[in-house]
């Protein structure tokens, strides 16, 4: 990874609101995740609920910073956007990766080990173990 390089992370949501609270809960509990790299792309491109391949690709080419971009989405249709957009090939940066995790908790954990300087692997690893976070 080249030096500064850090994993920049995409939270894609059906809601502007959900999306940038989410982001910033994140970025608060990370406490050092200020310098972590992290966009909202939330609703359509006229404010709606819903997604926005737009805004989506907006988002990812403004966190990427050389080591990757982790994309967190809330829904099926935001799920479907980023493959598509992934499939295209040239409308997100090149070590984009969709993270299969909860989108508050995953969110926070890509945040928290992308601050530590991780690779995207671990990022998305991270992200991905939330699922197990027992709430009981």
């Amino acid at each position: 990874m080249p030096a500064g390089a850090r994993v920049g992370i995409v939270l894609v949501s059906h809601s502007a609101a959900v999306a940038a609270s989410v982001a910033e809960l994140a970025k608060g509990l990370a406490g050092a995740g200020a310098d972590v790299p992290v966009a909202p792309a939330g609703g359509t491109d006229d404010g709606g609920l819903g997604t926005s391949a737009e805004l989506i690709s907006a988002a990812a080419a403004s966190v990427d910073r050389g080591a990757g971009v982790a994309v967190l989405t809330d829904l099926g249709s935001a799920v479907l956007t980023v493959k598509a957009l992934l499939a295209e090939g040239d409308e997100l940066p090149g070590s984009t990766r969709l993270v299969d995790a909860p989108f508050v908790e995953g969110a926070v954990a890509a945040v928290v080990t992308a601050s530590t300087g991780a690779d995207l692997a671990a990022v998305a690893a991270a992200a991905a173990e939330a699922y197990a976070y027992r709430k009981e």
